[in-house]
């Protein structure tokens, strides 16, 4: 569960610092190495969500880091490796067959692309760019989204690859195929019971799959133009991301904390699952390479602050 960082940069024979330690150690509640397979990061993380969705609640899954360090490859993976979208999906049909006896479900997804601010439609990308509303209940909606219903994860997996084809992905001296939108993947889960009581109960668990765009520095990737500005957004998103997880972990201290979800419109997507009811897992990727120490860094400062975020389901 332990995560040693080396600055590579140091020199051992640096009388100044000889009795300082060179290793800075994180703690998370799971570490995988490079061994670790899909279905073993899968099932220590995700797996365990399945259940509380179709009870009712909310569950949301974060993949975080770098640009290169795997995130898309863990969330979408390849066709004979699938990744978390896949894999969880598979899992949320299997558990609903096996318990249709007396509840009807439909099942819809949706799968969007937040870039340089604006919300595209991946399953439709003729549609422009959407809005965002908030519906009486106060829940955040998109305005005018596809939503397709499916029982079929093979079916899901086709749409997703496709989508996948539509997102924004551009080379930058990091990554040739570097992604620079926040995709997120939305599954709800409606049910009923089949008997038909007046005043029943409908339960609604929605699932959040975010696949967050590149965390890293503008230098090391060497944008200029119009890479340097979508930069620019995603580090605006990814800092509303980490003040709000910074305000989340704080609250219940000294001070009551205000947390603005409104600076993006990740955020205020992502309301629910950060502050509210919802169990949220985040995946955080480092690469070993000792290139990439100062983000390997961040990315661990930045997971391990979320860890202290409590939040009442």
């Amino acid at each position: 569960q332990r995560v040693v960082l080396r600055d590579p940069s140091e020199d051992p024979d640096d009388i100044l610092r000889a009795n300082r330690s060179r290793e800075k150690t994180f703690v998370f509640d799971m570490v995988f190495d490079h061994r670790a397979t899909q279905e073993e990061v899968y099932v220590s993380t995700t797996k365990s969500l399945i259940e509380g969705v179709i009870s009712g609640y909310n569950a949301t899954i974060f993949a975080y880091g770098p640009t290169g360090a795997g995130k898309t490859y863990t969330m979408l993976g390849t066709d004979c490796e699938p990744g978390i979208y896949i894999l969880t999906l598979d899992d949320l049909f299997k558990a609903l067959e096996a318990s249709t006896k007396e509840m009807d479900y439909t099942v819809s997804m949706s799968y969007l692309e937040i870039y340089n601010e604006v919300i595209r439609d991946l399953l439709n990308p003729s549609s422009g760019f959407l809005d965002l509303r908030e519906d009486p209940r106060g829940s955040i909606q998109i305005a005018g989204i596809t939503e397709v219903s499916t029982t079929n994860a093979q079916e899901i997996m086709q749409l997703l690859m496709k989508g996948n084809k539509q997102r924004t992905q551009e080379p930058t001296a990091a990554n040739k195929t570097s992604s620079r939108s926040h995709a997120m993947l939305q599954v709800t889960v409606t049910q009923k019971s089949q008997s038909k009581v007046i005043g029943e109960e409908v339960r609604i668990g929605k699932l959040f799959m975010v696949d967050l765009a590149g965390s890293e520095r503008a230098a090391q990737t060497q944008n200029q133009g119009k890479r340097m500005k979508e930069g620019a957004h995603i580090n605006r998103s990814l800092l509303a991301l980490g003040n709000c997880i910074n305000a989340l972990s704080e609250k219940g201290g000294s001070r009551a904390q205000f947390v603005n979800f409104r600076d993006s419109k990740l955020t205020r997507l992502l309301k629910d699952s950060l502050g509210g009811n919802s169990r949220t897992v985040m995946i955080a990727h480092i690469s070993p390479a000792s290139t990439s120490f100062e983000e390997s860094r961040m990315t661990l400062i930045y997971a391990y602050r979320a860890k202290n975020i409590k939040t009442q389901v």
